[in-house]
């Protein structure tokens, strides 16, 4: 059964603006990957790649994996 990661979305915006990432610009920046990746995760047109999820995990430190993403089945 093939999987993919899925981004929980309001649980990341949150835990950003708490962080005190005040755009998808400063928290791309924190988390070393460019803006348009940030702002096409957040939109479900890019699926999390590893640079993305590392990038999260360490911006968003403490938050876990389990907190921000999901594993999804991709079969329909």
């Amino acid at each position: 059964m093939p999987n993919t990661i899925k981004l929980r979305t309001d649980v990341f915006t949150k835990a950003a603006r708490l962080a005190g990432f005040e755009s998808d610009y400063s928290l791309a920046k924190a988390m070393d990957v460019n803006r348009s990746t940030v702002a096409r995760v957040l939109s479900g047109e890019l699926q999390p790649g590893p640079a993305f999820i590392g990038g999260a995990l360490t911006a968003l430190a403490p938050m876990q994996f389990d907190d921000l993403f999901e594993v999804v089945s991709t079969r329909q």
